[in-house]
């Protein structure tokens, strides 16, 4: 992708790792609900891109980083639990 603009080259960016999030999701873990939603939800900034506002930027990355945080604890959780 090719683009000056910074905010489409980070959510790009975004939406590649997100993708391959869910099919590690789906494939690994055989999660599909949650799976999806994660696809839908975290790929829509990029398709959404013109209409976001820098305080909906915001709110986005803090929603984000709080999505890793909250996955990190499941993913951190299951490995503890299937050990």
């Amino acid at each position: 992708m090719k683009s000056n603009n910074i905010l489409q080259q980070k959510s790009f960016a975004f939406a590649i790792r997100i993708v391959k999030a869910y099919k590690y999701l789906k494939t690994e873990k055989r999660e599909f609900e949650l799976s999806k939603q994660l696809l839908r939800s975290g790929t829509s900034a990029g398709a959404n891109i013109d209409y976001l506002s820098l305080e909906s930027a915001d709110s986005l990355l803090t929603d984000a980083e709080e999505l890793c945080r909250i996955t990190a604890k499941i993913l951190i959780s299951s490995k503890k639990l299937n050990s």
